[in-house]
């Protein structure tokens, strides 16, 4: 038999868990003030050029219009006022475009997801493009601190004559204050449809547990820099032999295949300076076959 009789010392008093001074005693990301920004851009073309059709913005970002080659409209930039994600942030953006627009859509700077208590931030990407629009989407790097949590997700609606570049990049841990990534979650998934079929869906998924097995030859051996980036087009045959002529210039990590009608490239890079300049390269050149814009450097990176 057991006694079941607790000794004084070893009672429990329940109604103390969730009282300010246990919160306080156990941190968690909800109880902390937390930012739900958002961002929307929907652009239509014309002879005249690209013009905006609706912009919505809602703290902490915000979207400009800088001029490129003394046009108003060829380069949208996302800012993120708060200076970087935190646990339980929640940011999503949208971008739309419509019949002949062309726009590149970048951001401002390298966005920063911190060191999170419990809760992982969201970051939600939508993309639509239709029919004669171009879109090349080519936000800077996102460095994930040791032991961040982030869940990310992009989203993308094709139409059949639509042309789209779509990129994302992450960077695992500040290698320029000798960090490592340890731990920490990271989920960063793609799903694109094309008239509405799913046509490739892609997840990335690391778990605290997983770090460790990322440095193994067969998944990121020593590389700390890792990003995707699709092409949806004409002339998919003639641009993936471009791009696998190209790749050995890059000096990085770099493959592509075709795959569901879409062209998808991988790069990777132990050191994240070196990742920057290979997709600066292969930017100014497949810009190049492609006929430059929107698909180029954006100025945004070049600052």
């Amino acid at each position: 038999m057991f006694d079941t009789t607790s000794p004084p010392d070893l009672i429990v008093d329940l109604s103390a868990f969730g009282s300010p001074e246990l919160r306080a005693a156990n941190p968690s990301d909800i109880d902390l003030q937390r930012a739900q920004g958002s961002g929307r851009i929907v652009l239509s073309g014309s002879e005249k050029g690209t013009s905006i059709i609706d912009v919505f913005q809602r703290f902490p970002i915000r979207i400009m219009f800088p001029r490129v080659d003394g046009c108003a409209i060829k380069e949208a930039v996302l800012v993120n006022t708060a200076g970087g994600i935190a646990g339980g942030d929640q940011f999503e953006t949208a971008v739309t475009a419509l019949t002949n627009a062309s726009i590149t859509v970048t951001s401002q700077a390298a966005e920063k997801v911190y060191r999170a208590l419990s809760q992982p931030a969201h970051i939600a990407t939508k993309l639509k493009v239709c029919e004669g629009a171009k879109l090349a989407w080519l936000p800077q790097e996102t460095i994930t601190f040791n032991c961040a949590r982030l869940n990310r997700e992009t989203e993308i609606e094709l139409s059949s004559g639509a042309e789209l570049l779509a990129l994302e990049w992450l960077v695992l841990g500040r290698l320029a204050h000798g960090e490592e990534m340890l731990g920490g979650h990271i989920t960063d998934s793609w799903r694109v449809r094309k008239d509405g079929r799913l046509i490739w869906a892609d997840t990335f998924r690391a778990t605290d547990e997983m770090f460790p097995y990322l440095r193994g030859k067969a998944l990121l051996s020593n590389c700390k820099a890792i990003a995707t980036l699709i092409y949806f087009g004409p002339h998919l045959e003639r641009r993936l032999e471009f791009l696998r002529d190209i790749a050995p210039s890059l000096e990085c990590h770099c493959a592509a295949t075709s795959v569901g009608g879409l062209i998808v490239v991988r790069l990777a890079a132990e050191v994240p300076s070196d990742l920057r300049l290979a997709l600066r390269s292969f930017l100014q050149q497949f810009g190049r076959e492609l006929g430059s814009d929107p698909f180029r450097v954006p100025k945004m990176w070049l600052c």
